[in-house]
């Protein structure tokens, strides 16, 4: 946990009006808001999860919020991603710029860190750096595969949720002290194997519920009531009204891979892929760790005969035929009308390049 900042008196005074509510609920108190002042929270992807998570911390006064995205904004986003409006939508905006502008004029007192980035190996780490805490608002099992390494590895209390037709289900991890993922789930579902939010569809009224649990149980850690956390696998179903709350005493497996052996296949990059079929969207997404980046106006200039174009400095954006370009600075594209990784590949050597 970061030290506790002193605050002036003009500060003071703001905090003591804009969390007075909070406050007094007893197991938070005056220490326990000071304490989230103070304290740094990493939420992973800022979707339908990840919107509402990150809209509850910045309202309780996390002092410090690092959001991380590799999306852009489309309309189909606005039924469940509550950070985000028509206009934004509009702009082309990559999901952690939005939210980032709209958790600052929410909250002005902290300060907001946005990265329009795909989580990876290369990159998790120093996302990490100086963190307390971290939230999960992915929607795939590879990235949270990759959380799961990285927190056990560098010790970071971390939040697992996740959101499917009108069921939920989340998990607290302190790592050395509860199971982590790895110890419930020893490998991800296997591609194809389970139904996506695209053939299953997704009620945001789960998602609400779902991430403001995830949000509660990081503001126990942040605020350093560690002991409050829920050791427990929540298991939810709104739509059939039930609740499961699965014991997770003893779960814990002292030849687990990665809490047991320390074995971190996905950190270093062992395990995963660099292409992902965006849940969905009919997308796919194709990343390039190696390159150092790629120049957006050269990008634009070659697609503006082949396509209709747009762009902002965060991206350009082009519709060929059926397919919708969408490249980002470091290379990163999502190849849109799609689910076929060869043929995303085949679209991008195509129209950008290899």
């Amino acid at each position: 946990m970061s030290e506790i900042r002193e605050v002036n008196s003009a500060d003071l005074d703001m905090q003591q009006s804009r969390y007075a509510r909070q406050m007094r609920y007893a197991p938070l108190g005056k220490e326990g808001q000071q304490r989230l002042l103070s304290s740094t929270a990493l939420v992973v992807g800022c979707g339908a999860l990840g919107s509402v998570i990150a809209n509850t911390l910045a309202r309780a006064g996390v002092g410090r919020l690092r959001i991380v995205d590799r999306d852009f904004l489309e309309l189909n986003n606005l039924q469940r991603q509550v950070l985000y409006d028509e206009a934004d939508v509009a702009a082309g905006l990559p999901k952690a710029i939005a939210a980032q502008s709209r958790l600052s004029r929410i909250n002005s007192q902290i300060r907001v860190e946005a990265s329009v980035a795909d989580v990876t190996a290369a990159n998790i780490e120093s996302l990490l750096a100086g963190v307390d805490c971290l939230v999960d608002g992915t929607d795939n099992f590879e990235t949270r595969f990759l959380l799961n390494d990285a927190a056990v590895k560098l010790e970071i209390p971390w939040v697992y949720g996740g959101c499917l037709g009108a069921e939920g289900q989340s998990m607290t991890i302190l790592p050395g002290s509860t199971p982590c993922l790895r110890c419930l789930m020893p490998d991800p579902p296997p591609p194809g194997s389970s139904p996506t939010c695209d053939s299953a569809g997704i009620l945001a009224t789960i998602i609400g519920v779902i991430a403001s649990w995830e949000a509660n149980e990081a503001l126990k850690i942040l605020s350093g009531n560690v002991e409050a956390i829920s050791r427990t696998w929540l298991v939810m179903d709104l739509w059939e009204s039930s609740v499961r709350q699965i014991k997770l005493d003893g779960a814990r497996q002292s030849d687990c891979p990665c809490c047991g052996k320390r074995e971190f296949p996905w950190l270093s990059a062992e395990r995963g892929s660099q292409t992902a079929v965006l849940c969905g969207r009919n997308s796919v997404q194709l990343s390039f760790p190696e390159r150092s980046g790629i120049s957006l106006d050269e990008v634009a200039n070659k697609l503006a005969g082949v396509g209709e174009v747009s762009r902002n400095k965060y991206l350009v954006r082009a519709q060929i035929g059926e397919f919708l370009l969408t490249v980002f600075p470091d290379g990163r594209a999502v190849i849109g009308g799609t689910e076929e990784i060869a043929v995303a590949r085949s679209v991008y050597a195509k129209y950008i390049g290899n």
